[in-house]
């Protein structure tokens, strides 16, 4: 009894991480979108416990990272998560 139990928490487990099952919850785009809020997040958490310096690097680099994205129209993050991940848009492949 013991060993289906850890037979059937086995067979979830490997659902809940195969892409098929993280398909429609997380692509790239949406990951992209998450880590851009938790680095404005950090961001605004080192400029309010007094470290504007860094507060104000974090951000520089994350505007960088933007302005460069939207001219080229390249980001090295989507292509980091590109590789893990499965596109949101199938037509962008």
């Amino acid at each position: 009894m013991r060993t289906d139990f850890k037979k059937k928490v086995k067979k979830l487990t490997y659902d809940i991480i195969s892409q098929k099952k993280l398909e429609g919850i997380m692509c790239v785009e949406r990951l992209q979108k998450i880590l851009l809020a938790m680095v404005m997040g950090m961001a605004m958490m080192l400029a309010a416990t007094g470290s504007l310096k860094a507060g104000f690097l974090l951000q520089f680099g994350t505007m960088v990272i933007l302005i460069v994205s939207g001219f080229t129209n390249f980001c090295y993050i989507t292509q980091l998560l590109k590789n893990a991940f499965p596109l949101c848009n199938k037509d962008k492949e």
